[in-house]
């Protein structure tokens, strides 16, 4: 007897071969194949008499077939399957290729229906690679419906996955819905086995998006009530209270070479505020690029360190590490008491700089004689301790993983009066989210938002450079490098891809250095180098030595080289609106004029459409919504590691829905209507998403 639990190899229809794909496609159980949903549906409703058939017209018909039979095409040596098909009205040609077995499965006489485009062959209407099905009754599984159509994987098709789950739908009834009654009546909800029915094999589009509004909010609401959860009990938890030394950070902002901006100053208040509470901070500082989020990172690690605790700030690159290691350094030269430390997999340093041992350097860290340590994921290591870990600042918190992240803020976790301990958490992040993104994934974290730029930054201008304007603009960048000015080159892709006509950082170094460029200096940098490498191009660079730096998207984030005027982006078309803007968000970083090309061969008007968005949009923020409009949440920069399903994914631009799956998690946990079922879906849903 088949339940829900049932592995899928147990079904009849499935052998070996099926085995291996439904699994790559983490179908396991029956119920996983319930969970798969369809991601569009193919309209083969209407049944239309072949005597009124029209060219272009995608149609289902109903016929006899009267003859068929399969040949091989002498010039291009492929099968061709033909059929003549009737009705009451008329008949059409058929043609498959490369389907022989069909002269066998579809023979003369049988009723059938067809489902494909309308084409012309030769002097007569033809029906083109069709979807066909035999007909057995009323029962209409391919055709003459609503189709579902599947994700798929080589060698499972959309076909065999309907042929699996149709006779299997019954026992969607044995599905338990997980949210109350009162939560399905206040926010008109289908029941779920109904939902699992109808989206698989819906009577109608309305009743397909009925279904679908139902599995959505499940998804959201699940992602909304562990953010709640979460917040709820970070509440209970206690933290090191740190607080505000008024006449510490006056003093501090007073000396700085730079006005604050009110965005800053604010951002930095509502943290002083945080860290003087006795539960930990939980909160995001999303600046735009260039909004100054180190300085804000700097004054909490400055009242920290003077309270007499420890901070440790996590970067996802050595590169980003040892830029934030020498900042801090620069604005602290005045307080050389306060030791900074740095721990990479491939450094240790303070900024004394003086050379120690690794065990020494973590003795140093263990003993709170280092009281900010700047690091990337070495500093997560088990045998690494602190003293007092007060404050954890995640720099790119998206880029880690939510183990990581754990794992920094559990160095100080312990139980004092029977509730955990555990330090601050400063989340910092450069891509502007926007607002749908903040309130599903950020849900359990306060925001502090930098929108506004330092004074005297000039705006960049930006340009789309079309194929006929490339030597123009080539010729505009030997100028500003002959004024001592420096240029970033981004391309999307390392090596030289066929598949994709992309420009490679390899093939650009090479035309560049070689031919275009070639009275200047011009360097390599991608993923694949070592961090000693990396870390050299990127000091030449800073430094002056180098005019020119190819690189992939190693640079999106966090890269500060004042003399960089000029940023040129080859295959602009193929980055997200969101990433063009960080890449320009690394120019424009001094007093002088810079200027941002995207280079561009395609001719596509919604390509033009999308890059002119780079061009008019105000700030970041506005940018992420366009993005997000234009190329949808599956494809929005940064978001895709979360491992959200695919509904909640296809769901972060509808605000209402968000909003309504919120309200109702609240309700649940307010009324305490957390069932033993909402619990087992909480569990399976937290083992693939990655939460704060």
């Amino acid at each position: 007897m088949l339940t829900l639990l049932t592995k899928i190899e147990q079904i009849k229809k499935v052998g070996p071969r099926y085995l291996k794909k439904l699994h790559k496609l983490n179908i396991r159980i029956i119920r996983d194949l319930f969970f798969h949903f369809p991601h569009r549906y193919d309209d083969f409703s209407q049944i239309a008499p072949i005597g009124q058939l029209q060219i272009g017209q995608t149609a289902t018909v109903q016929g006899k077939i009267s003859e068929i039979k399969t040949s091989r095409t002498w010039q291009k040596r492929i099968n061709l399957t033909e059929a003549i098909i009737e009705d009451k009205t008329g008949s059409i040609r058929v043609v498959w290729f490369n389907q022989p077995y069909l002269a066998q499965t579809l023979n003369q006489g049988k009723k059938v229906n067809l489902a494909g485009k309308v084409t012309f062959a030769g002097k007569t209407l033809c029906l083109s690679n069709p979807t066909y099905e035999i007909i057995h009754g009323n029962e209409q599984t391919h055709t003459g419906r609503l189709v579902p159509v599947y994700h798929e994987t080589e060698g499972l098709s959309s076909r065999y996955l309907r042929y699996l789950i149709k006779p299997l739908l019954p026992l969607a009834e044995k599905i338990t819905d997980f949210l109350p009654q009162s939560i399905k009546k206040e926010f008109q909800l289908m029941d779920l086995a109904e939902a699992v029915r109808q989206i698989h094999f819906p009577k109608n589009l309305l009743s397909a998006g009925t279904a679908r509004h139902r599995l959505s909010f499940d998804e959201i609401f699940l992602i909304q009530l562990t953010a709640l959860r979460q917040r709820q009990k970070l509440n209970q938890a206690k933290s090191i209270t740190i607080p505000f030394d008024q006449k510490l950070i006056k003093s501090f902002v007073t000396s700085l070479p730079f006005k604050l901006t009110d965005d800053q100053r604010k951002a930095a208040w509502e943290i002083f505020q945080d860290l003087a509470k006795n539960r930990p901070m939980n909160r995001l500082l999303n600046g735009d690029v260039g909004s100054g989020k180190t300085i804000v990172a700097i004054m909490a690690a400055l009242e920290v360190a003077q309270a007499g605790y420890q901070t440790a700030l996590m970067a996802p690159t050595e590169i980003l590490a040892r830029q934030h290691f020498q900042t801090f350094k620069e604005f602290f030269i005045k307080k050389p008491k306060l030791k900074i430390g740095l721990l990479t997999s491939s450094d240790n340093l303070t900024n004394s700089d003086k050379k120690t041992n690794r065990n020494q350097f973590k003795k140093l860290i263990h003993q709170g004689k280092i009281e900010i340590v700047i690091g990337t994921q070495a500093l997560i290591q088990k045998n690494l301790s602190f003293k007092n870990l007060a404050l954890t600042v995640v720099d790119e918190q998206h880029r880690f993983g939510v183990f990581q992240r754990a794992a920094l803020q559990k160095k100080i976790y312990q139980i004092e009066d029977g509730l955990p301990t555990l330090p601050h958490l400063l989340s910092m992040t450069a891509t502007p989210i926007p607002r749908t993104l903040a309130l599903t994934i950020y849900g359990d974290l306060d925001i502090s938002l930098l929108k506004e730029l330092p004074k005297g930054r000039q705006k960049i201008i930006t340009k789309i450079v079309a194929p006929a304007d490339r030597d123009k603009a080539y010729n505009f960048i030997k100028n500003q490098i002959k004024q001592k000015k420096q240029v970033f080159v981004i391309c999307p892709l390392i090596d030289q891809s066929e598949k994709l006509e992309v420009k490679s950082v390899t093939q650009e170094y090479e035309k560049l250095s070689q031919k275009i460029f070639s009275q200047f200096k011009t360097a390599m940098l991608h993923g694949k180098l070592k961090p000693k490498e990396k870390e050299e191009i990127m000091e030449n660079f800073k430094k002056g030595r180098t005019d020119i730096l190819v690189s992939t998207s190693v640079v999106e984030v966090g890269i500060d080289v004042p003399q960089a005027t000029v940023m040129m982006i080859e295959g602009a078309d193929r980055f997200g609106l969101a990433q063009l803007h960080q890449f320009r968000g690394r120019i424009g970083r001094g007093m002088d004029q810079s200027y941002c090309f995207l280079f561009t061969d395609s001719t596509a008007k919604k390509t033009h459409q999308r890059l002119r968005a780079v061009l008019k949009a105000r700030d970041g923020f506005e940018l992420a919504e366009k993005d997000l409009k234009i190329r949808g949440p599956g494809d929005f920069s940064g978001v895709r590691q979360w491992g959200l399903p695919d509904l909640a994914m296809a769901s972060l631009d509808n605000l209402t829905l968000i909003q309504k799956a919120r309200k109702a998690a609240s309700e649940v946990l307010e009324n305490n209507l957390i069932t033993p079922e909402m619990e087992t879906k909480l569990k399976e849903m937290q083992k693939d998403i990655h939460l704060e």
